[in-house]
């Protein structure tokens, strides 16, 4: 049942006698002594302290909701639970968002209170950032589905044809031949790298006129239709690029290009004719060619949100993975050096330099042990033994972390995309007819077809932050 709560922040035995406000907040009463409320001059209760005497009813009233005169007694339909965190400010000078509050909700709250944000606990500003920063990637992602489900209408025959191209090449969600061109450049990986692998075995190699082995002409000729397959591809996604530096130098799209490039590279070179290629040095250049069409198997990872996100948590955990080598850097240099300096003596020594039994110290330390490099002496095993502890210990530290880190991205990224499928969702429930554009976190996206959907994704994404991080701050 609700009550009057008197403050219990008074001090002094004249505090009974101190000036006092009452406030209803959604049914909770509370009383506040003036002076506290004076503290802060800028916020909403404090003008409310000020503006009793000399205002009028009608405009202390457009104040707060409802004013009874009779009693002093102040009412706002707000939410008291948000409310209670908000006093904090008066008495502490400093506010902290209570379990259960959804932070996006509360920030509402402090701006009707008219009370800045600096005033939020370092903690609570942390989670509100990351709340923030998720709406705004479920928005990214909502903007970027329906500009590829619409389009612009607004611009010309050639860039919609290249934006079609794009998304056709780009965006396998975006339609059905969009998802069937994914399909077949995912085969035409896997072949090729078979292909690559089958073409070494001896027993399906033939000879020339000169008895010397060379790859079978027909894994040549499949090789040759998934380079053109690949070769299209890149032209293609390149020229309807928005951006043609920015693709040009993106990760992956450097690893299509080296993926094909090495077959052009001997095309070109056996062209120049038989005597060129006799040469060693271009002999060895086209092996060295050949072995880099092994990066086409990263392009898997275009077609593999699994592999997306194992390269995310990477990236993510670059801190974890320095600590990592720089404990085995540490650890090598030292077991390598000691390994060195009591096995020197022995007749039959396999340690014959520091450097040299870095080797050693490697494969020791990652509990390898090829036994090909080993201690002989007594000194020599205890250090080995120490050595491999360490290793364990050392590779064993930072794995909890980078597996937590993938662990956390893989969550996040399951929870972005629902959000956005759910956002589009209830977008389609609520369209308009009327309606003339969409709006993604107040950014207003121009809709080729009006009255298409309704211009409430952000009240949207907000109750979305509400129902998720209502249990937790």
């Amino acid at each position: 049942m609700w009550g009057t709560h008197r403050s219990r922040y008074r001090s002094g035995s004249g505090a009974s006698e101190e000036p006092e406000i009452v406030v209803n907040i959604g049914g909770l009463k509370q009383v506040f002594c003036r002076d506290v409320l004076n503290r802060f001059p800028d916020t909403r209760l404090a003008e409310l302290v000020n503006s009793v005497s000399p205002l009028p009813t009608e405009d202390i009233s457009s104040l707060c909701d409802d004013y009874d005169p009779e009693k002093g007694e102040f009412y706002f339909d707000r939410d008291p639970d948000a409310f209670k965190c908000i006093t904090e400010l008066y008495y502490y000078g400093e506010i902290h968002v209570k379990r259960g509050i959804c932070p996006i909700c509360f920030m509402k709250e402090m701006d009707f209170w008219k009370i800045d944000s600096d005033f939020l606990d370092e903690c609570c500003k942390s989670h509100l950032k990351e709340v923030e920063e998720e709406l705004e990637e479920i928005a990214e992602k909502v903007r970027t589905i329906l500009v590829d489900r619409d389009g612009d209408p607004s611009v010309s025959g050639w860039q919609r044809f290249q934006t079609c191209v794009w998304r056709l090449m780009e965006k396998p969600e975006s339609s059905l031949a969009a998802h069937i061109i994914a399909i077949l450049s995912f085969v035409f990986i896997l072949v090729s790298s078979v292909v690559m692998c089958v073409s070494t075995i001896p027993d399906l190699q033939v000879e020339d006129e000169e008895g010397n082995l060379m790859e079978n002409p027909i894994l040549e000729c499949i090789e040759t239709v998934c380079i053109g397959w690949f070769t299209i591809e890149y032209v293609l996604r390149l020229v309807s690029s928005p951006n043609k530096v920015k693709f040009a130098l993106a990760f992956m799209n450097v690893v299509d290009f080296m993926a094909i490039m090495p077959f052009f590279m001997v095309l070109l070179l056996t062209s120049l004719g038989a005597g060129v290629m006799e040469l060693a040095n271009v002999q060895q250049a086209v092996q060295a060619l050949r072995i880099m069409r092994i990066a086409r198997i990263f392009k898997l990872a275009r077609h593999s949100s699994g592999l997306q996100t194992l390269t995310s948590a990477l990236k993510s955990s670059l801190k974890e993975l320095g600590l990592l080598l720089m404990y085995m850097g540490v650890g090598v240099f030292l077991f390598s050096a000691l390994g060195y300096t009591v096995e020197q003596h022995h007749p039959e020594t396999l340690f014959t330099s520091i450097p040299q039994s870095f080797w050693w110290a490697v494969i020791t330390m990652t509990t390898v042990g090829y036994g090909d490099v080993y201690p002989k002496t007594t000194l020599g095993r205890c250090n080995a033994a120490i050595s491999f502890l360490c290793g364990v210990i050392a590779i064993a530290l930072p794995i909890h972390p980078i597996i937590n880190n993938f662990v956390l991205f893989y969550n996040k990224q399951q929870v972005l995309e629902t959000a956005a499928k759910h956002e589009i969702e209830l977008m389609a429930l609520r369209s308009d007819q009327d309606g003339g554009g969409k709006h993604v976190c107040g950014v207003l996206l121009k809709s080729p077809r009006k009255a298409n959907r309704g211009p409430d994704l952000q009240a949207s994404l907000e109750r979305t932050a509400e129902n998720k991080h209502s249990p937790v701050l």
